[in-house]
């Protein structure tokens, strides 16, 4: 999902500010309450300081979208709702005109992220609802990617791991509403398809996760483990890094949509495999077929009145 929202501001020129209605300072700028019908269609009310958006107001473009919140200096900053021309939305923190803090998206799909941004990304902790399936991922997300110690959560069952680049990696184990944990760790394998492109066949090879169970024990608590630190030999050492960051946006976010402004432009990306058209940002489809694949079928099992096998 390419978080995107709005693009830095340009300056206002003597010839592009529109029809304008309220408070003016001594200077003659626009300074109080007023209203601003820009030449390109969008109209602004609320608040000004001299000459420019500066405080509570609403912004709204002429292809559906509007700001409801707080500027500063001509920038969204604070606390504000933007609506996108799809429905989706988005209520939260801004700082210097990006979706920066604590905030909620709401998808045209019903899929909700919930948690903290930086710089226009899902960055921090956050928990994402997966409408159509009802699944649940809660943990760490690093520049609008899964990556760190997380729990996805299922309608009968649960994995509990990490995760980078939206997979599953290493050890983890699958909680059943049964009673019951198979531990085992997600290993990265090659898999090779063929392709014909015109008369020539390539093969492409093909990264994926393949779950590899080890044992299955009683239920018990789960917290996140982070590496140990080695202890320094010779004197003070480094500390480990616990995760890696990624760079970019995701590739899930959505296409970008220019909306000339008073100045102002937002630029919205769908997702990869949103289908959004329009949105600004794209919601995540994850669908973690690779997992479900490696999982032990546990009510099959319990069907058969057998212990689930390994």
């Amino acid at each position: 999902m390419s978080d995107l929202g709005s693009e830095e501001l340009e300056e206002e020129g003597e010839n592009d500010l529109g029809e304008y209605e309220g408070e003016r300072n001594e200077a003659g700028e626009r300074h109080g309450h007023g209203k601003a019908r820009l030449p390109n269609g969008d109209t602004y009310e609320g608040n000004y300081e001299h000459g420019k958006r500066h405080g509570q107001g609403v912004y709204k473009f002429k292809n559906g979208a509007r700001y409801m919140g707080e500027y500063v200096q001509n920038k969204k900053h604070g606390h504000g709702t933007f609506i996108y021309p799809d429905g989706s939305r988005y209520e939260g923190e801004w700082a210097d005109d990006q979706r920066h803090g604590y905030g909620v998206y709401y998808y045209v799909n019903n899929d909700t992220y919930t948690g903290e941004w930086f710089a226009h990304q899902r960055h921090g902790q956050g928990t994402y609802f997966y409408a159509e399936t009802g699944s649940k991922y809660i943990g760490t997300w690093v520049n609008g990617q899964q990556e760190g110690a997380a729990e996805l959560i299922h309608l009968n069952h649960r994995y509990q791991g990490k995760f980078f680049n939206k997979n599953p990696v290493g050890p983890g184990k699958y909680v059943f509403d049964i009673g019951c944990e198979q531990h085992g760790e997600y290993r990265l394998t090659d898999v090779e398809r063929g392709e014909e492109e015109e008369e020539e066949e390539t093969a492409m090879m093909t990264v994926v996760p393949r779950w590899k169970a080890t044992n299955i024990t009683e239920l018990a608590l789960w917290t996140p483990t982070l590496p140990e630190q080695q202890p320094p030999a010779d004197g003070p050492g480094a500390e480990e890094a616990l995760e890696t960051e990624g760079g970019g946006e995701p590739s899930e976010e959505g296409q970008a949509l220019a909306d000339g402004s008073e100045g102002e432009t937002d630029s919205m990306r769908p997702g990869e495999d949103d289908g959004e058209g329009s949105r600004e940002e794209g919601r995540e489809d994850f669908r973690y077929d690779t997992i479900d694949q490696g999982i032990v079928s546990f009510e099959e099992e319990e069907n058969k009145q057998s212990e689930p096998p390994e």
